[in-house]
């Protein structure tokens, strides 16, 4: 994966990026952004609700001008 080099340089380049000053501001806003993220999908788990409506769930459901069915005869290229 990746190494201590190739995270160092990473590293560096993000300080250069953002500055010193903005990274603990930066990590305090993803932290919360992931709290906030972890607490609606144990919500979600809880109430037993999905994100993917029921009539979505079927194979084909999203394509609404397909007809099931199979195809009798080959139409004719002109």
């Amino acid at each position: 994966m990746f190494g201590i080099s190739e995270i160092a340089i990473f590293l560096v380049i993000v300080i250069l990026i953002f500055g010193a000053k903005k990274l603990p501001e930066l990590a305090r806003s993803l932290g919360k952004s992931a709290r906030i993220l972890k607490s609606e999908a144990k919500a979600m788990k809880a109430d037993g609700s999905s994100s993917i409506p029921a009539d979505r769930t079927r194979p084909g459901a999203d394509m609404p001008g397909v007809i099931r069915g199979t195809a009798t005869e080959k139409p004719e290229a002109r």
